[in-house]
C-alpha cells in the first residue's frame, strides 16, 4: 500500500465527496438490513395468524381476520418496498460522491503525469518507448481508478455490511449466527485463490491477444514484401500457431471459471442449509422463532456478494498497487533539463562552443570531443560530416535538448544554462532530420508555434519553402488532413512543410538538421535563395550532407568522430585538399555517374 499512499493528496482534495460518500454507504446498509428485520416480523405474523385464523373457522370473524391479515402483510409489503427504494436513493448518492471522486482523481492525476512528461528531458524519451508511456497514462491510470472508485466503494461497503448484519445475527441468536456465516471465511478463501489464476490467466490471455494483434497488423503492414517473396503459407501457420496459443490460454481460463462458479454457489446454498438446520433446533428449543429463521437468510444472502467481491476488491487493489508503481517511477524522476527563472532575453544570435564535449547519458557514447567554434549575429554556417560524426549532436546542444558533459555553450555572451528555456526556445527555428508532422490540416502543422492560426504568413511560409504549388494541387489545399490517416505526402513535400513550420516562426536563429536530403537540386537552390531574404541580419546553421547545399555559406566546420578538423569558406576549404576536397570531388564523380 505504500505506493498506493502518494493518492492520500488526492484523497484530501476531495475529502468533501469522499466523506458523504462514507455516510451514504452506512446508511444505505442500514435501509439494507431493515427488511430482514420486517420480513421477520411480517413470518411471524403469518405463523401466530394462520393457527387464530383456523381457530374461528365457521364464524363471520374469520372473515374480519383474514381481512385484517392481508391488510397487515399488504403494510409490510408496501414497508419492504419503501426501504429498498430508500436504500437505491442512497446507493446512488454513494456512486454520486465515491464514483464520481475517482474520475477527478483519475484527471487530475492523467494531467498530472503528462504535465511532468513534458518537462522530463529528451533523454527520457530515449530511454523508453511510446508503448511504455502510453500505458502508464491510460492503462496504469485507469487501474489506479478502479481502486480509487468501486475498490474504494465496495471495502467500505463490504466492512459496513459485515457489521451491520453480523451484529444483528448474533442478536438474534449467536449459535445460529456463528454456524450459520461459517461456511463464508472458506467461501472467500477460495474466491480470493481462484481469482488470482483467473487474473493471472487473464493476463496472460491479454499479452497472446496483443501478440496476436501485433502480428495481423505488421503482416497486413508488409502484405507486399510477403507476397513478393511469395511467403504467404509461412505466414498462415504462423498465424495458426499463435491462434492456437491463444486458444490454449482461453480454454484453461474457461476451465478454472466453469469450476469456480459452481463451487460459489454450492457453499452458499450450504450456508442455507446450515442456517436451516441449526435454526429449525433452535426454533424447537424455543430459543428464536420460525420468522428468526428467514431473517438469517436474508442475512446470508446479503453478505454472499460482499464475501464474493472479497477476492475481486483485493485484486483490484494489488493491480492498482502495481499500477501506481509503474507511474510512480516516472513521477519520481527529475527533468534533466532545468530552466531557471531569469529574465527575457532577446535572441541575437551569436552562438559559441568552448571545449564542448558531450557523452549520451544513455549510451555513454561520446558524441564531441573538444569541440570549439563561433558563429556571430547575421552568418549562415554550415556543417558537414560523416554519418555518427556528431553533427546532430551540436543542433540538439544548441536547443538544449541535452546539457554538456564539459565546457560551455554561451548566446550572446551569456550560458545558455543560464537562459529561459521557453523564451529562448520560442525564439529559434528548428527543422529535425526526422520529419514529424501532426495528424491534422497542412495550415495548422505549418502554424504550430502560433496560438492564432495566420493564414496570409502561413502561405508566404510555404511559398519559401517551395512547397505552396504543391499544396494548392491538393483537393481541399491548406485544409488537406496529414498524418496516418490523411493524404500521403512525398518525403520532399514532408520536408518542406517542416520548413515551412519553422520559417512561419520568423526566428532568429534558423537550425536545418539535414531536411534537405529528399529535395531535388533545383528545389533546394530555391529555398536556400529564399532563407538568405528572410535570414538577412539573423543566424543560420545548417547541416547536410550534399556539399552543394552549403557552399554559399559564411563558414563550414568539417566534423569526423566529434572533432572539428577543418573550418572555412568553401573556396578556403577546397584550397585545402584536406577531407572536405575529397568529399567534394567524391560527390562530384557520383553526380557524373548518375547524369
Amino acid at each position: 500500500m505504500k505506493d498506493l499512499a502518494y493518492l492520500n493528496k488526492f484523497f484530501y482534495k476531495y475529502r468533501w465527496r469522499l466523506i458523504p460518500g462514507v455516510l451514504f454507504v452506512v446508511i444505505s446498509n442500514i435501509f439494507g438490513v431493515l427488511p430482514a428485520q420486517v420480513i421477520r416480523v411480517a413470518f411471524d405474523l403469518v405463523t401466530d395468524n394462520i393457527g387464530v385464523y383456523q381457530l374461528f373457522s365457521g364464524f363471520n370473524r374469520q372473515e374480519m381476520i383474514y381481512d385484517i391479515f392481508g391488510s397487515s402483510l399488504l403494510l409490510f409489503g408496501m414497508l419492504v418496498l419503501i426501504l429498498a427504494l430508500l436504500r437505491g436513493l442512497f446507493l446512488f448518492f454513494m456512486r454520486q460522491t465515491i464514483i464520481l471522486m475517482s474520475r477527478h482523481i483519475e484527471y487530475d492525476l492523467k494531467n498530472e503525469i503528462y504535465a511532468h512528461y513534458q518537462v522530463l528531458s529528451l533523454a527520457f524519451y530515449r530511454r523508453h518507448n511510446t508503448g511504455d508511456l502510453m500505458n502508464r497514462v491510460t492503462e496504469d491510470v485507469s487501474r489506479v481508478r478502479m481502486y480509487l472508485g468501486p475498490g474504494i466503494m465496495y471495502s467500505i461497503n463490504t466492512v459496513v455490511l459485515f457489521a451491520l448484519v453480523i451484529y444483528a445475527m448474533l442478536i438474534v441468536n449467536v449459535r445460529l449466527a456463528i454456524f450459520s456465516i461459517l461456511p463464508l471465511p472458506i467461501l472467500a478463501v477460495v474466491i480470493f485463490h481462484v481469482n488470482t489464476i483467473i487474473e493471472t490467466r487473464s493476463e496472460k490471455i491479454q499479452q497472446r491477444l496483443s501478440g496476436l494483434s501485433s502480428f495481423v497488423q505488421e503482416n497486413f503492414s508488409g502484405i507486399r514484401v510477403i507476397r513478393s517473396y511469395v511467403r504467404e503459407n509461412f505466414v498462415r501457420q504462423r498465424f495458426a500457431a499463435e491462434s492456437e496459443d491463444y486458444k490454449t490460454q482461453s480454454m484453461a481460463l474457461a476451465r478454472v471459471q466453469a469450476i469456480f462458479f459452481p463451487s460459489m454457489l454450492l457453499l452458499i446454498g450450504l450456508s442455507n442449509v446450515i442456517t436451516m438446520y441449526i435454526g429449525g433446533v433452535e426454533v424447537m428449543k424455543g430459543n428464536i422463532t420460525s420468522g428468526n429463521i428467514a431473517e438469517f437468510i436474508v442475512y446470508l444472502n446479503m453478505l454472499a456478494f460482499p464475501v464474493i467481491s472479497l477476492g475481486w476488491v483485493t485484486s483490484l487493489i494489488k493491480r492498482a498497487a502495481a499500477s501506481q508503481k509503474r507511474i510512480n517511477e516516472f513521477l519520481h524522476q527529475k527533468p534533466e533539463i532545468i530552466s531557471p527563472i531569469a529574465a527575457l532575453h532577446k535572441v541575437a544570435g551569436k552562438i559559441e562552443f568552448d571545449n564542448v564535449t558531450f557523452n549520451y547519458p544513455d549510451t555513454g557514447i561520446t558524441a564531441l570531443k573538444n569541440v570549439s567554434f563561433t558563429v556571430n549575429p547575421g552568418e549562415m554556417v554550415a556543417i558537414i560530416g560523416r554519418t555518427g560524426s556528431g553533427k546532430s549532436t551540436i543542433a540538439n546542444l544548441i536547443m538544449r535538448m541535452y546539457d554538456v558533459s564539459s565546457g560551455q555553450i554561451v548566446i550572446d555572451g551569456k550560458t545558455i544554462n543560464s537562459l529561459n528555456l521557453n523564451n529562448y526556445r520560442s525564439q529559434i527555428g528548428f527543422v529535425p532530420q526526422e520529419v514529424f508532422l501532426f495528424s491534422d490540416k497542412i495550415s495548422h502543422n505549418i502554424a504550430f508555434s502560433a496560438d492564432v492560426l495566420d493564414m496570409p504568413a502561413v502561405e508566404q511560409a510555404a511559398k519559401d519553402a517551395a512547397v505552396y504549388g504543391n499544396i494548392m494541387e491538393l483537393e481541399q489545399g491548406f485544409d488537406t488532413l496529414i498524418g496516418e490517416r490523411g493524404v500521403t505526402l512525398s518525403g520532399g513535400q514532408k520536408q518542406r512543410v517542416s520548413i515551412a513550420r519553422a520559417i512561419v516562426k520568423q526566428p532568429q536563429v534558423l537550425i536545418f538538421d539535414d531536411c534537405l536530403s529528399a529535395v531535388d537540386t533545383r528545389t533546394e537552390e530555391e529555398i536556400l535563395s529564399n532563407l538568405g531574404r528572410i535570414m538577412q541580419g539573423k543566424t543560420s546553421i545548417i547541416i547536410a550532407h550534399r556539399i552543394s547545399t552549403i557552399k554559399n555559406a559564411d563558414n563550414i566546420l568539417v566534423l569526423d568522430d566529434g572533432r572539428i578538423i577543418e573550418q572555412g569558406t568553401h573556396d578556403a576549404l577546397m584550397e585545402l585538399k584536406g577531407a572536405y576536397f575529397e568529399l567534394y570531388e567524391k560527390q562530384l564523380l557520383e553526380e557524373e555517374e548518375e547524369a
